[in-house]
This record gives C-alpha cells, sequence and structure tokens, in this order.
C-alpha cells in the first residue's frame, strides 16, 4: 500500500523526524489558506500523486513548456495560479506511463535555504533477510542514474532484524554522507529514528531524496515516499486508513475486496489462476503462443464460489479483455467450485469473449461436467499447452 508524500511526512513526524512546515490541499482556495499559514515568502506547490519524478514531469493539459508538478512560489498570488494550473489535470512522469495520473491533492510547504542534498532509503533486503539502509552523498537526483553512472557514491548498510539498528550503524549512516560535527550527531540520531519508524509500521520501502542539509545547519526530510506491506495493515488501522483508492486502478482496488491478488496488464488475454507460480506460468505460455496477458490474477487455495465469481467479472469489466483463460490446478482449490463460479459470473456478465478452461486436479470430473452442462460456450483443454494455444487460436477467429 502507497501513501502521499504529505501522510509520510505526518507520520515520521510522530517519531521526531524534521521535516518542513506543510499544509495539504483540495481546492485553490484551501491551497492559499494552507499559505497564510506558512512563514514565507517562499513557499513550494507539491502534486500528490503516487508517482516519483513529478518535479520533471509535464501535465498533459497545459503543453511542453508548463512547469512540473512541483513549483516554487514567491507570492500568494503565485500559489494561487500554480494551485489552479495543477489540481484536475494529468501529470505525466516517468514513472506514471504516457497516461499520467489526475491531481486531485497538492501539499504546500514553506521554502527551505538548501545547502547540500543527500539521499537516504530503506528497503526489505530479501537476499540477506535483513533492512538495508541505501544512503548517498547525491541527493535530488534518480538513485537508478547515480548506481548506473557512479555506484561508488552509494553506500548499502544492513541492520539484522535480531539486534535491530545498533550505534555502529549510525556512525556508517554519517561516514558515507560525509558529515561531520553536528551534522554527523543528527545523521546518526535520524538514521535510528527512521529504523524505528520503518519497522513499527511495517513499511516495504522508506525513500527520502532528498535529505537536505540547511543553510542553518538542520537535516530535514524535504520528500518522502513510503509504501507498507499490506499483509500488515490489520496492525495499522490508522496507516490504512490513509489510502487514497483514486490513485489505484479500479480493478485492482475491486480485487482487493475480495482478498484477490489483481493486477493489470497491457495485453488482450484475461487469466484466472490459483497460485502465483502457475499464473507466471499461463502469463509466459500465452506470450509464447503470440499473444499478450491482459493481468495477473491468482484467486488462492482457498476460494469459494462468490470469490471465483468476482475474479472472474473484474477480468471481464477490463474491455481490452479479448478471450480468458482460466487455469486451475485443484489441490486445496476444488475445479467444481471454480465451475460454479465461472458459470455464475458468465451468466450475469453475459460473456462475449472466448473462454478456455483447463482444469485439473480436485473434483476436476465434477467441474468438467458443470462446464459441459452450462449452456456456455466454453472451451475445455487438456493441459496449459493446449490451453494457451486455444485461446490464442479462439481470439484470432473472433477478431
Amino acid at each position: 500500500m502507497n501513501i502521499h508524500e504529505y501522510q509520510g511526512k505526518e507520520l515520521l513526524a510522530k517519531f521526531g523526524i524534521g521535516i518542513p512546515a506543510g499544509v495539504a490541499a483540495l481546492t485553490v482556495e484551501e491551497a492559499v489558506a494552507a499559505a497564510k499559514t506558512l512563514p514565507g515568502p517562499l513557499y513550494v506547490v507539491k502534486a500528490q500523486i503516487h508517482a516519483g519524478g513529478r518535479g520533471k514531469g509535464k501535465f498533459k493539459e497545459l503543453g511542453p513548456d508548463a512547469k512540473g508538478g512541483v513549483r516554487l512560489a514567491f507570492s500568494l498570488d503565485e500559489v494561487e495560479s500554480n494551485a489552479r494550473e495543477m489540481l484536475g489535470n494529468t501529470l505525466v512522469t516517468v514513472q506514471t506511463g504516457e497516461a499520467g495520473k489526475q491531481v486531485n491533492r497538492l501539499y504546500i510547504t514553506d521554502g527551505v535555504d538548501i545547502a547540500a542534498e543527500y539521499y537516504l532509503s530503506m528497503v526489505v533486503d530479501r537476499a540477506s533477510g535483513r533492512v538495508a539502509m541505501i544512503v548517498s552523498t547525491e541527493g535530488g537526483m534518480d538513485i537508478e542514474t547515480v548506481a548506473h553512472d557512479t555506484p561508488e557514491k552509494i553506500t548499502t548498510i544492513t541492520i539484522d532484524p535480531a539486534t535491530g539498528f545498533m550505534p555502529h550503524h549510525g556512525r556508517a549512516v554519517a561516514f558515507a554522507l560525509k558529515l561531520t560535527g553536528e551534522l554527523n550527531k543528527q545523521a546518526q540520531k535520524l538514521a535510528a529514528q527512521l529504523y524505528t519508524a520503518f519497522t513499527s509500521l511495517d513499511c516495504a520501502m522508506l525513500e527520502i531524496n532528498p535529505l537536505v542539509e540547511t543553510k542553518d545547519g538542520r537535516l530535514l526530510v524535504l520528500d518522502t515516499k513510503m509504501s507498507f506491506d499490506s499483509n500488515a495493515m490489520f496492525r495499522h488501522k490508522d496507516v490504512e486508513a490513509l489510502r487514497d483508492e483514486t490513485e489505484e486502478d479500479p480493478m485492482e482496488v475491486e480485487a482487493s475486496k475480495y482478498d484477490l491478488a489483481y493486477i493489470k496488464l497491457d495485453g488482450d488475454i484475461g487469466c484466472m489462476v490459483n497460485g502465483a507460480g502457475l499464473a507466471m506460468a499461463t502469463m509466459d505460455i500465452i506470450k509464447l503462443n503470440g499473444m499478450f496477458p491482459a493481468n495477473f490474477l491468482d484467486v488462492g487455495g482457498g476460494a469459494n464460489k462468490e470469490k471465483v465469481t468476482a475474479a472472474f467479472k473484474i477480468i471481464l469489466s477490463d474491455p481490452a479483455v479479448k478471450g480468458i483463460l482460466v487455469n486451475i490446478f485443484g489441490g486445496i482449490m476444488r475445479c467444481d467450485t471454480i465451475a460454479e463460479g465461472i458459470v455464475a459470473a458468465a451468466k450475469e456478465v453475459n460473456l462475449s469473449v472466448p473462454l478456455v478452461v483447463r482444469l485439473e486436479g480436485t473434483n476436476v470430473d465434477a467441474g468438467k461436467a458443470i462446464l459441459a452442462n452450462s449452456g456456455l460456450a466454453i472451451v475445455p483443454a487438456d493441459d496449459l499447452g493446449d490451453a494457451a494455444q486455444k485461446i490464442v487460436a479462439e481470439v484470432k477467429k473472433a477478431a
């Protein structure tokens, strides 16, 4: 689960981490009112979307010469004009793709006199089973570019969760950032605070870019991105309440209501599979046969008829889907349950695209019988290869 920058900063502030003063706004009037609460005379107007690269992004509606999604304003009038240009328009960045994201929220912050910029992030390192703290003196830049061009400027410090954050970790962070004196002490303290925030909130990723040194000798979080382990949100109802569903694909939001693992893709063959590995193999074999999957959808091992019906309807709600491949290996999952869900959903939505179903495993004969007696134009398949060939042929025939 992702949240907006201003929400992330509010969470970090609870752990004693320094952030510039700022207020979120949903309208132009709220943006101006927010600026009036700040010291000024320099303000920063920041578009709030779940994507990086906002400053270098472009608004579709404003032309190539317009400013991006992070702008300086030197008066209340400039705050107002920038807010009016941003709200309701579509910001395209390197992370949004060509479709971009509509800006529905702004964050108005106080200006900061910057002396230097640094990079600091934390992720779970699956290879070591530890938390990795990644730091660099090259703040304000795309970390991917730094990693490619000057990898020696990136330092990774791993922290064993069994021992937690230790003083030597903080010293390593300050040393990597080449900080001395009071700033060195601040960096050590900040690193400990960030680790506490990361583990306490069950974060999957916490990125600060840039972390800035101000001209009066303070370290402040100027921008942050945070994402969380969705499986841990039952422990953090306050964080779960920060979810902004307008930033997510509507079909993925609907799938989450039924605990379905669904990701929208760019292809034209809808897939419904049980098991992540089988789902990946199904997508691969569709591509091997010359077409592309429209989604990743894992219904899980313990799905019931209602869950299967919901999954099927979500696939069919995608206008790009020209055919559907259902590939089920019934271990815990029963094939007759899958079949009942498919038939119920297909009848409810008036199925109009080709459907190929491959069933194997528990109650497979009962499942096949349900499909055969449904009165629907369902094409059975014997194995995965046969299923992929048949769905591709059916879609091409229907085109």
